[in-house]
């Protein structure tokens, strides 16, 4: 199955502009009339619903910051009375107040719609078997996937997270052609197949959906090797809809964008300015469809940038290029801009360590000190003292020309590190500033 909504996925440019727009108008109308907080930002920068005449006046919209959401947690964004919202979610990964997204039952068909016009873009359809690996409960990745895949008629293993040897067993068992995770889990899972002697060429497994934090080109390499599978990239967060919002189709070449249910924007993060196709910035969503929770200008804190090209695969939604990170899980030291993607795909390219690593920054005195933790092959030969000392010179060597700073390389013993059925936690800011 190549489309699941050809009509949409295909539909010209000139008539997406020109749906966007309509539901542009009439998502500013819903946030103007029903939501306070939004009505007064509007009523501030001097704009309204009769304001919106073409899909670029959108600039004149005030942007939507986390904190907006925090301040009006639980329910103060909601455009539509409690009577109405079928599900609540909360983000994964924050401390204090979470943020939280209301959906009605609309807004859970549109999310189903977005997943399984992905699975079918990747090869799935309703003789698949789905073993569905990321977390159920407030965090949106497991249920969202779920929705999708019931959507397209697929069966569906709803595993969640953690027990590794079980989920092994499981995907044996029933036959699992496809796999939902982070990458990182997933990287966790091909990795404990191959230690304990799977063999992963005889299972049914084809394709993986991995999303919910960056990962490199390398990253995907080292999955598809382990898993004997294609690695593809999905994008959501709970505030819009969960994962869906974005993925990549056979082409793995940027994710397509559903334009038809948002309208995204790449702007400078210091200036708010929209920034052309092509260059990397902040990813900016308005939501086109929702009607619990719509979001108006929603400053993701995602980098990227907008593919202009038209893909090969012939849909015609427009494509980001995956994360490079985040602006806040940037690291900034003695003055530059560091990504732990950038630090993991110089690792990688080395070919002697495993894709496991922590950084660790620290302060003395007025200098900040990266530490990078690498994980050993398995059959590095850990006697040699004069090898050990060349890897460590070779990655010092790689991670410096990526990212422009020194840093200390320490060699640890495989597995030594910490391993997450969730996001991966690979940095350790100790710095006191």
């Amino acid at each position: 199955m190549k489309y699941w909504n050809e009509t949409f996925e295909t539909m010209p440019q000139d008539q997406l502009r020109e749906l966007q727009l309509v539901r542009l108008k009439q998502t500013v109308e819903r946030v103007y009339a029903n939501v306070p907080f939004y009505r007064k930002k509007f009523q501030e920068m001097n704009v309204g619903p009769e304001s919106i005449q073409s899909l670029d006046d959108i600039r004149r919209l005030p942007f939507t910051e986390k904190d907006d959401l925090r301040n009006n947690y639980p329910y103060g964004l909601l455009a539509e009375p409690l009577s109405q919202i079928a599900r609540v979610h909360v983000s994964s990964g924050t401390t204090g107040k979470p943020v939280c997204d209301g959906y009605t039952h609309n807004d859970l068909s549109m999310w189903a719609e977005c997943v399984a016009r992905g699975l079918a873009g990747i090869g799935a359809d309703a003789h698949s078997v789905i073993h569905d690996a990321y977390g159920y409960g407030l965090f949106t990745g497991g249920l969202g996937i779920h929705g999708g895949a019931e959507r397209m008629g697929a069966s569906i293993i709803p595993m969640s997270s953690g027990n590794t040897q079980r989920q092994i067993m499981l995907m044996q068992d029933f036959k699992a052609t496809v796999l939902t995770c982070t990458p990182s889990y997933a990287e966790y899972l091909g990795e404990t197949m191959r230690d304990e002697g799977v063999d992963t060429s005889a299972l049914p497994l084809k394709a993986g959906v991995f999303g919910a934090e960056p990962w490199s080109e390398n990253m995907r390499k080292n999955i598809e090797a382990l898993l004997n599978i294609k690695a593809y990239d999905i994008y959501g967060m709970c505030e819009i809809c969960g994962p869906g919002v974005a993925i990549e189709c056979p082409e793995q070449d940027g994710l397509h964008f559903w334009e038809d249910f948002f309208y995204f924007e790449i702007i400078d993060p210091e200036t708010g300015e929209v920034l052309p196709d092509g260059e990397t910035g902040e990813l900016v969503i308005t939501t086109l469809t929702k009607e619990g929770m719509p979001l108006i200008r929603y400053r993701t804190r995602d980098l990227t940038c907008i593919i202009p090209e038209p893909c090969k695969c012939g849909r015609t939604h427009r494509r980001i290029a995956r994360l490079k990170g985040r602006t806040d899980d940037m690291m900034v030291i003695r003055g530059v801009n560091v990504f732990p993607s950038q630090i993991e795909h110089a690792l990688l390219e080395t070919g002697y360590v495993e894709p496991q690593y922590q950084l660790v920054v620290t302060r003395e005195g007025s200098r900040d000190q990266l530490e990078i933790k690498v994980e050993l092959k398995d059959d590095f030969n850990l006697d040699s003292i004069n090898a050990l000392e060349e890897l460590k010179a070779k990655i010092e060597h790689e991670v410096h020309s990526i990212i422009g700073i020194k840093s200390k390389i320490t060699l640890v013993e495989p597995k030594s590190l910490e391993r997450f059925e969730g996001k991966a936690k690979r940095v350790k800011d100790l710095r006191k500033i």
